[in-house]
């Protein structure tokens, strides 16, 4: 064996060629994962883009198969929001979006505290009582509850009989509520007990900055719910027409406009409007509470 051949060799420097293959292929392995990325938003965002191209189209024009504008008229939304009841609708959605979810969370939240900081017997019963009612459809006792509420205390054609039963918890939200809670260690609440804290001053104090995100989660979940409910309003408040919510009362706008398909995609959008807003200034929050909740069960 020569001196040569025991010295290692050395490997021969890339060439131009090779530095453009890998180049070439690192573009089309972006190009094939965010292509897939477009077309996933596009398959979301195309139909709104078409509501809010028919939104803004004439009448004439809108009964055609023309998607693009030919005059944009932007006073479709000052006509749908001068409607009759409309104001009204809104006023109601707000009214039961804001007080349901305020009601959900101060309801809620002490439930999932215990749950979760407790200990005690049949905690775990109750849990399962908790993830049973997530599984029960609210349709399966819709008929007793109206029973309840329309001919012992004569609250049908009002939005009370769907704000009042949020005073006493709801299940999705106590379960969430309760994940959230169980990664928050347990030192932090025994240091509180042992500075003199009570229960509720701990979970004032302590437990709820912690929990923000959950509790944003919560919220928007919650407020969402009600904000697009339908099934409720159509059973409670649709013989009272100052009752009537954006979701239901956009079913009879529909109904009247059902040639002015411009009118009617307005109305959608303005219906739309605030929860999208919403959602886009509070996601971050909302993925984070979402996100956590499932760190330990």
């Amino acid at each position: 064996m020569t001196l040569a051949s025991a010295l290692p060799r050395e490997r021969p420097a890339p060439t131009a060629a090779a530095d453009r293959a890998a180049r070439r292929r690192a573009a089309l392995n972006w190009v094939a994962v965010h292509s897939l990325a477009i077309a996933a938003a596009l398959f979301f965002l195309l139909p709104l883009v078409f509501v809010l191209l028919t939104s803004v189209m004439t009448d004439q024009q809108a009964l055609t198969s023309d998607l693009w504008p030919h005059h944009w008229q932007w006073s479709n939304f000052t006509k749908v929001w001068n409607t009759d009841g409309f104001l009204t609708w809104w006023r109601n959605t707000l009214l039961y979006a804001a007080a349901g979810t305020a009601l959900t969370l101060a309801s809620s939240l002490p439930v999932a505290y215990a749950l979760a900081k407790f200990r005690f017997r049949g905690r775990n019963l109750a849990l399962m009582a908790v993830i049973s009612m997530m599984m029960l459809p609210p349709q399966v006792t819709i008929i007793p509850m109206y029973l309840f509420w329309a001919k012992q205390l004569h609250l049908s054609g009002t939005l009370w009989p769907l704000i009042i039963p949020m005073a006493f918890g709801d299940a999705f939200s106590i379960f969430l509520l309760r994940q959230f809670l169980l990664t928050i260690p347990q030192e932090y609440t025994e240091a509180a007990r042992i500075d003199g804290c009570g229960e509720l001053r701990t979970l004032l104090r302590v437990v709820l900055p912690m929990a923000r995100p959950a509790i944003a989660a919560v919220a928007l979940f919650q407020f969402f719910y009600c904000w697009n409910d339908y099934f409720g309003p159509q059973i409670y408040a649709s013989e009272n027409p100052g009752a009537w919510t954006l979701s239901y009362g956009l079913e009879s706008f529909k109904g009247a406009h059902h040639t002015n398909w411009n009118l009617t995609m307005a109305a959608t959008l303005l219906v739309l409007a605030p929860v999208i807003v919403l959602f886009f200034f509070a996601q971050r929050a909302f993925i984070e509470g979402v996100t956590l909740t499932g760190v330990k069960g």
